[in-house]
């Protein structure tokens, strides 16, 4: 499995009405898109749940990397691109990902990106984080992946909520406007 995320930062004067009618005119393309687990549409405006910017960050979470690819080389990306420029796209090894069968109910998400210190012990990190991915369903969770990226040592926490709960100062939340998921 692969976690995949690329952001825009928009203008603090950005209609952020936009995205959402985006959102809603373009979610549904993505409903049944082959080896997609998910794909939440995600934005925040300036000063929502203490983003400094205006984004829209939309996250994926794929069965097989052939999915990421065939998006990516898609015509909704080079649309996409397009319309907001060339974006990095981030890329996440899954440790473990968890999803409920109430997945759809997603209204929020919150993202951390960890450092992983030099010479750190990955098994006991992904120990921990598979357990936490878990237990995180036990809080209201609705969908939680954990992974990690060797280029940058970067970890990701992922989560999707019905309602948004505390959250730290260095952690993004974002609304969900669309869930893309496989077709039944």
């Amino acid at each position: 499995m692969i976690a995949m995320q690329y952001g825009f930062t928009l203008p603090a004067d950005y209609d952020m009405s936009i995205i959402e009618r985006r959102i809603c005119e373009k979610g549904s393309l993505l409903d049944g898109f082959p080896n997609l687990d998910f794909k939440a549409y995600l934005s925040a405006r300036k000063n929502e749940f203490g983003s400094r910017d205006n984004l829209y960050a939309p996250f994926y979470l794929w069965q097989k990397p052939e999915g990421a690819s065939d998006f990516l080389c898609g015509p909704g990306f080079e649309a996409l691109a397009g319309a907001f420029g060339w974006p990095e796209v981030s890329t996440w090894i899954v440790w473990q990902a968890e999803v409920s069968p109430d997945i759809a109910a997603s209204r929020f998400a919150t993202r951390d990106i960890l450092q992983t210190q030099a010479y750190a012990s990955l098994a006991d990190l992904r120990r921990a984080e598979s357990a936490e991915t878990e237990a995180d369903l036990a809080r209201g969770a609705l969908a939680s992946v954990s992974g990690f990226e060797p280029t940058t040592w970067t970890r990701v926490r992922f989560r999707l909520w019905k309602d948004l709960p505390e959250i730290g100062t260095h952690t993004q939340a974002y609304r969900v406007g669309h869930l893309s998921l496989p077709r039944p």
